[in-house]
């Protein structure tokens, strides 16, 4: 559809899965302690719900027995209440293990990971009451997480007595001085690997609750930990401080996108696109995957080999994806400031509306029936932190000499970051697109020799998945002359406060504000103000503030400056305009 016209909906959905009858009044919301899943549509039933929560993408943290074994600093097991201390969501499908949070065989043990509902769920409170939002950004502390993963850890590798409990719990009191010495040193090199990575990446300014620079740690896990020689497969000096967060953004409709990631680098719209960007997401969180040189003459590094990404379990999760419909608001609307609200959007941008940037039309259509929506990728006056991490080179250690996809050179000793990951990602997927569309036979003979399977045509699109036209302006771009970000259309967003690509304003009212009016400070939380559309003013959860910097300093990473479409609007257009994004 175009310029905004959506599909028409009823101002006062029952979008309660429970038998009860409610009045859609808060009031009536405190009166009840269950969760209420949001009306996400009639394709997103119960059992895919509870399939995206746990559907395995490849995410290896660590063997289950460890972390079950650990302690925190107070004594407390690590896993202890589901780790909703950090914000993750119980999951009554798997006692103990959080929303997100999955179990699956790895060198013959039980494996714990992640998939990314553990951070596209989310759970907002008002007045008491707890509404889940699935594909929703998380309000999760990520950074508080692996800080104390990272802690627990080092207490049983420097403490003999807390090494011998761990030892107890993971191999049973009667393990032999040999089984002790060989889990010590499998656990002495995980840490190895963990505290380097946390110890160089983790910025001194914390991301917070609902922030995580994705990107960065991507880059770093790729680069840092999987392409140096073994049995660490460190390169130190790779890994950066990761200090441009941005908000986790919503799932649904992500899949209709001709373009994602915050900076646009990933064009959007099909499968394969979709698969190579989340393989680039199993990457950053625990996937084991450490190319090694290959002796073929088709192919010069196998990276299979030691590849944990589950291509199946990938491949579920985005066909969920396009079932997941924008959560539908749960409280009364005004109608007659809805209809005044659609005509406020409707305007230009000029003159303060947002269908130019945010409505919906139609994207490319890159193979088969479905058709993107288009996501325009510009600059409008936001932090440029994000911009910077595009311009990082790192040592390519083994993967030195492969063919970089798209553009065909080869990566040099040094090289773009953007390009090792462009580099991992599609030859890995070219590879699986190899053997997974052979014979039995003819598998076993290329894997053995040096025999080429011919490669599906579909797999040979998956060489455009990166935006090399869109990256290489981003790269040249410098700070003065600003960053550009995808423009996402609005459907659902009253769930995803805090605003902007990096979350540096709390609501809906305070970005139609302009930038020097916004907010200096603000906390964030699960509880949620639905008058001003984001984080309540006070929070029961995190005690976490936002200090955010204003446009004279746009390059901190967490500046509040820009988009100010719409902050010349008189006070009723305003209100108006945020009960129609509300409806959205």
């Amino acid at each position: 559809m175009e310029n905004g016209n959506l599909r028409p909906r009823k101002l006062l959905p029952l979008l309660f899965l429970v038998s009860l009858s409610l009045n859609f009044s808060t009031s009536s919301f405190a009166q009840s302690n269950e969760i209420i899943f949001a009306d996400q549509g009639a394709e997103w039933t119960p059992s895919i719900r509870s399939a995206f929560y746990t559907q395995d993408q490849g995410s290896r943290i660590m063997p289950l027995k460890w972390m079950q074994a650990l302690k925190r600093s107070d004594g407390n097991g690590f896993l202890q209440d589901e780790l909703t201390e950090y914000g993750y969501l119980s999951n009554p499908d798997t006692p103990g293990i959080p929303v997100g949070f999955t179990v699956a065989q790895h060198r013959g043990n039980a494996s714990i990971g992640m998939t990314c509902a553990a951070c596209h769920t989310r759970q907002i409170e008002v007045q008491g009451q707890k509404i889940r939002i699935d594909g929703g950004p998380g309000i999760v502390d990520f950074q508080s997480f692996l800080s104390s993963l990272d802690e627990a850890a080092g207490i049983v590798v420097n403490d003999s007595t807390a090494f011998t409990q761990f030892s107890e719990s993971v191999i049973g009191a009667q393990a032999t001085s040999t089984q002790k010495l060989e889990l010590k040193q499998e656990l002495d090199l995980w840490y190895l690997r963990f505290h380097t990575l946390m110890e160089a990446a983790l910025p001194d300014i914390p991301w917070g609750p609902s922030r995580l620079d994705a990107v960065s740690m991507i880059f770093n896990r790729l680069a840092g930990l999987d392409i140096g020689e073994p049995p660490s497969y460190l390169i130190p000096e790779n890994i950066a401080v990761a200090d441009a967060p941005t908000r986790y953004p919503f799932l649904w409709n992500a899949a209709r996108q001709d373009h994602t990631q915050w900076l646009g680098f990933s064009k959007n719209g099909n499968s394969l696109f979709g698969l190579a960007r989340n393989l680039g997401e199993v990457y950053g969180v625990f996937a084991e995957f450490h190319p090694v040189k290959s002796n073929s003459i088709f192919r010069e590094h196998n990276y299979l080999k030691n590849n944990s990404a589950n291509f199946e379990g990938l491949e579920k999760v985005e066909d969920a994806i396009w079932l997941l419909g924008p959560p539908k608001w749960p409280w009364p609307l005004d109608q007659q400031l809805v209809e005044k609200g659609k005509e406020v959007f409707s305007r230009s941008n000029d003159a303060g509306g947002c269908v130019g940037c945010h409505g919906i039309k139609r994207g490319e259509i890159r193979f088969g029936k479905k058709s993107t929506w288009k996501t325009p990728i510009q600059n409008v006056g936001t932090d440029t932190r994000e911009c910077e991490i595009l311009k990082r080179t790192v040592k390519t250690g083994v993967l030195e000499g492969a063919k970089i996809p798209i553009v065909g050179d080869k990566l040099k000793s040094e090289d773009l970051v953007f390009n090792v990951l462009a580099t991992a990602v599609v030859n890995t997927i070219l590879q699986h697109g190899i053997f997974s569309s052979a014979s039995e036979s003819a598998r076993a003979s290329a894997a053995a020799t040096t025999d080429e399977v011919e490669l599906n045509s579909p797999y040979q699109d998956v060489e455009s998945a990166f935006d090399v036209e869109l990256f290489q302006t981003q790269l040249t771009s410098n700070v003065e002359e600003g960053c550009k970000y995808e423009s996402r259309v609005m459907e659902g967003i009253w769930a995803a406060a805090p605003y902007l690509h990096n979350g540096s304003v709390s609501s809906l009212e305070e970005l139609l504000k302009p930038a020097n009016e916004r907010a200096s400070e603000f906390m964030i939380g699960t509880d949620y103000d639905i008058d001003s559309v984001g984080m309540a003013k006070e929070q029961s959860r995190f005690g976490y503030t936002l200090v955010t910097t204003g446009c004279d300093d746009i390059n901190s990473g967490n500046s509040r400056c820009g988009h100010e479409f719409g902050t010349d609007l008189d006070p009723e257009e305003k209100r108006a305009l945020i009960e129609y994004l509300k409806f959205l």
